[in-house]
Formats: C-alpha cells, sequence, structure tokens
C-alpha cells in the first residue's frame, strides 16, 4: 500500500488504516504506518505519532508495558514511540503537558490553543493546537496517540470521534499477549 497523495475522507481514513491493521500483526509496524497514513491524511498536521507507558525504572519486557492499577502509573511516564513530523521529546512524566494529562486521567484531550493549556510542554515551538488519545486495552493503559497542528483549533469534535475510532481499530488489533 502506498502514501495517499492527496488528503483522505474520514470513511476512506479508516478504511485504509484497517487494510493495514489487517495485514500486519506487529503493534510497532501498525503503528509507523498508522502514523503515516495519518501524517499524510490529515491536512494542517506538524506532528502525528505514539508515546508508549513505561514505569520508572524498569526496561520493557515488550512492546508494552502496562499499568497494574492506578498508583504505579503516578510513577511513570511516557516515551517516544512511531512518529512522523519533526524531533520530538523523548519522555514526558505522567500528568504533564497535554499527553501526560491524557494518560493520566485516560481521557481524550483536544487542545485548541496549547499555549494556554497550564504546563503544556513546547516539543516543537511551531505547534499551536492538539489532539492527544489514550490507548486503553482491557483497563491498561498502554500509551497515546499525539497529533499537534501549527493551526489554533485546528481539531473538531469530528476529528476527535474519527481518531478516537481508528485507536479503537488499532487497540482491537493488537495480539492478545501484547
Amino acid at each position: 500500500m502506498s502514501a495517499p497523495s492527496t488528503h483522505l475522507t474520514p470513511e476512506d481514513l479508516l478504511s485504509a488504516a484497517t487494510g493495514l491493521l489487517a495485514a500486519e500483526q506487529d503493534p510497532l509496524a501498525n503503528m509507523a504506518n498508522l502514523s503515516a497514513l495519518i501524517f499524510e491524511a490529515l491536512p494542517d498536521l506538524n506532528w502525528a505519532g505514539f508515546y508508549l507507558y513505561r514505569p520508572h525504572a524498569a526496561a520493557p519486557a515488550s512492546l508494552f508495558t502496562v499499568a497494574s492499577g492506578g498508583s504505579s502509573e503516578g510513577e511513570g511516564e511516557l516515551v517516544l514511540g512511531p512518529f512522523q513530523g519533526r524531533i520530538a521529546c523523548t519522555r514526558i512524566a505522567m500528568g504533564k503537558g497535554v499527553c501526560g494529562t491524557a494518560a493520566r486521567t485516560r481521557t481524550t484531550q483536544r487542545i485548541p490553543d496549547v499555549h494556554a493549556f497550564p504546563g503544556h510542554i513546547a516539543c516543537d515551538a511551531a505547534s499551536a493546537s492538539e489532539l492527544v488519545i489514550p490507548l486503553v486495552a482491557h483497563g491498561q493503559l498502554l500509551g497515546v496517540l499525539d497529533l499537534d497542528s501549527p493551526r489554533k483549533d485546528r481539531f473538531s469534535p469530528a476529528d476527535q470521534q474519527l481518531l478516537e475510532t481508528l485507536v479503537a481499530a488499532f487497540l482491537a488489533a493488537l495480539p492478545v499477549a501484547a
């Protein structure tokens, strides 16, 4: 499958993502391809990618290290995963910035103006708005999908719904042992 040459409709994006996920079992490969697909398919993005949850002082035993309850998440962090865009922050503390807030609360964060968000982490000074969707499977935090735009108020409720549907498809495609 080649990268789209034009921006895709929401239906086409979901169809392309579903095809990618059906063709591959490896979560890392799927995250890499989904990052590229989102970056190419959606207009006005300067970053699209994943951060993975990691507990402090623990080497990851597998691609995903799940949180074993609410208290361990406070001691963990998000570590950069597959992405498209400019150089990014490598580690984000739980509860810090938009990504850390989405991970800690396990709720999508749609921020129209990141400069008005308390504690925003400026990995790329060009970013003006952000959409972050937590990756939660079987009650366990796996990480977040993060999208940044240089345009304020870039992400609509429809964008949020589309990307949450894409994340749900990604999570449903994970191997049982992930």
